[in-house]
């Protein structure tokens, strides 16, 4: 049985604003991954349709990064491999696979769904109910953050925008602040090898940094 989780980060943006940042990200984000020297290669990028969502981008990538691994992990591992990404861009939804050259039976599963609300949904995907033990809210405000990744012009609890007079962000904002809305995560992980499923499916869910990727 997979690991299954559900993350909800609230973000002060309406739907719409949340796109054209979500584009500019993923612009951003391949490109530090390319500057970054492990490298990343597109195999597969065209246009998909959903059979409900409609029009939208599917792309596949191989992104090389033995160097991002926990060190007990590198010691499972050949020098050089690659880590498979295929995303599917249907805004609202999408959908992240990713899978490992090598570990046919290792697997992640990121399904987004963006809502212009504040969490409240507890059956976004329109399947099954998440159960409240499986959801955590991430504070985009309160969160811990390393320092090393600290920046004061980023500090919502401190930062304004010229441009809407949004901000600064203060405690219990997703309970007041208009505009608002909701990027709802449900995250699966699986690594079906004795000895290390536990511990590898927990890692997953322990380096949230994962959900905050482009393009879900």
């Amino acid at each position: 049985t997979m690991l299954m989780k559900e993350y909800r980060i609230c973000m002060p943006l309406t739907l719409e604003e949340y796109r054209i940042g979500q584009l500019y990200m993923i612009s951003k984000h391949s490109c530090e991954q390319s500057d970054g020297g492990d490298g990343v290669e597109v195999v597969k990028n065209e246009p998909d349709v959903h059979p409900q969502y409609g029009q939208g981008q599917l792309t596949e990538k191989r992104i090389y990064l033995n160097s991002k691994l926990p060190s007990w992990a590198k010691a499972l591992v050949p020098r050089f491999f690659y880590v498979t990404e295929k995303a599917w861009n249907f805004y609202p939804y999408t959908l992240t696979e990713y899978s490992v050259s090598f570990l046919s039976r290792f697997s992640i599963r990121i399904e987004t769904r963006f809502e212009n609300n504040n969490g409240c949904n507890n059956n976004v995907f329109g399947d099954t109910p998440t159960p409240a033990k499986s959801v955590t809210f991430l504070d985009i405000l309160s969160d811990p953050i390393p320092e090393k990744h600290y920046k004061d012009s980023e500090d919502l609890g401190r930062w304004q925008s010229s441009k809407t007079g949004r901000g600064p962000l203060e405690e219990g904002w997703r309970d007041t602040h208009a505009p608002i809305m909701c990027s709802y995560k449900r995250v699966q992980c699986s690594f079906e090898v004795y000895g290390f499923q536990t511990r590898t499916e927990e890692f997953i869910h322990k380096v949230r940094k994962l959900v905050f990727l482009p393009p879900h």
